[in-house]
């Protein structure tokens, strides 16, 4: 009979953490506690909690009427959750078939009418973007992607003189590096391997100028 205690019950506990690994959370606004499922994809690296967390009371939890625009949705979080807390226009922007139709079954699940979804090239949605015309912008592309440079020129182009720039990456993007761009760091903080940051356009911006 004693042979059978240290047999009893080894190995359930690790089911449930690889059932969450593949889903995140909203963490605030109307769709509160909401999960999301996380598709099984290489290099898809949805923002963690805690930064989002940060993001968000950087901003402020009401976003409502604002204008945004998720260049690299992935996952969406980012986006839905803006949705989440009253933004008026949230457009996901994600070039993989498989993750857009999961997004549409997002949208679909929650009734999120403020969100369209685009499949196609972040980076070419944020050029042809109206200039100024955007209050939030989202830039989280794959960590070992070569777009960072011309998605930042291209979201200091469309964002609206008092809007702000996510950017999430994996290295710190200081100043000397953003003001030629138009930019400048707001906020910053290192979560992990991650690097999160919020951009807002010059005060004297010298793209304006030229």
């Amino acid at each position: 009979m004693k042979k059978q205690d240290p047999n009893k019950r080894p190995v359930r506990p690790h089911r449930s953490q690889a059932v969450q690994s593949h889903e995140v959370r909203i963490i605030g606004g109307d769709w509160k506690r909401t999960k999301l499922q996380v598709a099984d994809k290489p290099g898809l690296r949805p923002t963690p909690d805690r930064v989002r967390e940060t993001l968000f009371n950087w901003l402020g939890q009401d976003l409502s009427g604002w204008r945004c625009l998720d260049a690299f949705a992935g996952t969406g979080v980012l986006g839905f959750e803006a949705a989440s807390r009253g933004a008026a226009q949230v457009q996901l922007v994600e070039h993989d078939a498989a993750l857009v139709a999961q997004l549409k079954r997002v949208q679909i699940q929650l009734q999120a009418d403020a969100v369209q979804i685009t499949r196609g090239d972040g980076v070419a949605v944020l050029r042809h973007a109206t200039l100024a015309s955007l209050d939030l912008i989202f830039i989280d592309p794959p960590f070992d992607s070569d777009v960072f440079d011309s998605a930042i020129s291209a979201a200091a182009q469309a964002v609206a003189l008092a809007g702000f720039v996510y950017l999430e990456a994996p290295k710190k993007w200081t100043d000397e590096q953003l003001q030629p761009m138009g930019l400048q760091l707001h906020r910053h903080l290192k979560a992990g391997m991650v690097h999160a940051h919020l951009l807002k356009r010059l005060a004297a911006d010298p793209l304006a100028a030229g």
